[in-house]
């Protein structure tokens, strides 16, 4: 059976048929229930907070957030999804927005941010001028600017394979965020990913910045490795330690001075 994102973009594919097929489903309440309290318990917010809903759809998920006396914002590509939401009279104010061309809020707005079942059609593009890492990019550096400060965020998201889930948190560290992966039932046909990412405020994001609901928690693999040094290697020089580095940056998409006699030579004492 096709994956929906293989088969049209989420605005086509959600049409009023399947937006009301969708929400109406017994089963797909249930899951998206579950999944968002999973959700707020990796957030482990102190107390109300005001929430990005990322790919709210119908507003299933706001209403788990509704119960938890939060204030939401949801925003979602598909009109027949809102349509839908609109009907329904959801709390959540809501806008039609392609996350995949950022997150159109203002810097800070949020206390933190949620997603169930939504960013891995960012890994398809539509067309030839279109690529999957500019979509995550853009999401992932809008979202880390509409977080606040010390904020957190945590994305369920079902990866076709390794590949799309390495180039969704990879595109998440490089926006700035400290990430953490966790997966619920790993290696079976119900198991769920969930990307959690800190904001920081402004010091290292190494693991212990991790959001504490992540920490210590069994199956979590820390994956904030743009922040980590790379240790010297045993019997490794000066210079292939550097070269090492910047080959990390370079595969990351960072600009790295081009590697030439003076890497890595110690610089005389200047008076």
């Amino acid at each position: 059976m096709s994956r929906p994102e293989d088969t049209l973009p989420p605005d086509l594919f959600y049409n009023d048929t399947e937006a009301l097929k969708y929400t109406t489903s017994s089963r797909i309440q249930a899951i998206q229930s579950s999944m968002t309290h999973r959700c707020l318990e990796l957030l482990s917010l102190p107390g109300p907070s005001l929430i990005l809903d990322i790919g709210c759809g119908s507003g299933l998920s706001g209403e788990i957030l509704d119960s938890y006396n939060h204030t939401w914002i949801g925003m979602d590509i598909s009109p027949s999804m809102l349509g839908v939401a609109l009907d329904r009279e959801t709390t959540g104010d809501l806008l039609l927005a392609d996350m995949g061309q950022g997150i159109p809020f203002r810097a800070g707005s949020f206390d933190a941010a949620v997603s169930v079942s939504a960013v891995q059609w960012l890994c398809n593009a539509e067309t030839s001028d279109v690529t999957p890492q500019g979509r995550l990019s853009r999401f992932f550096e809008g979202l880390y600017a509409s977080i606040k400060r010390g904020g957190k965020a945590v994305l369920q998201f079902y990866p076709k394979n390794d590949a799309q889930r390495q180039m969704i948190t990879a595109a998440a560290v490089k926006a700035g965020f400290g990430a953490g992966m966790l997966e619920d039932d790993p290696g079976t046909k119900n198991a769920k990913l969930y990307l959690v990412l800190t904001v920081g405020s402004g010091g290292d994001l190494s693991g212990r910045d991790i959001t504490d609901a992540v920490k210590g928690m069994e199956g979590v693999d820390i994956v904030d490795e743009r922040r980590r040094g790379i240790e010297k290697k045993r019997g490794e020089t000066a210079k292939e330690w550097v070269k090492r580095k910047k080959d990390r940056d370079r595969k990351k998409g960072k600009i790295v001075k081009s590697d030439s006699k003076y890497t890595a030579r110690k610089r005389r004492i200047q008076f």
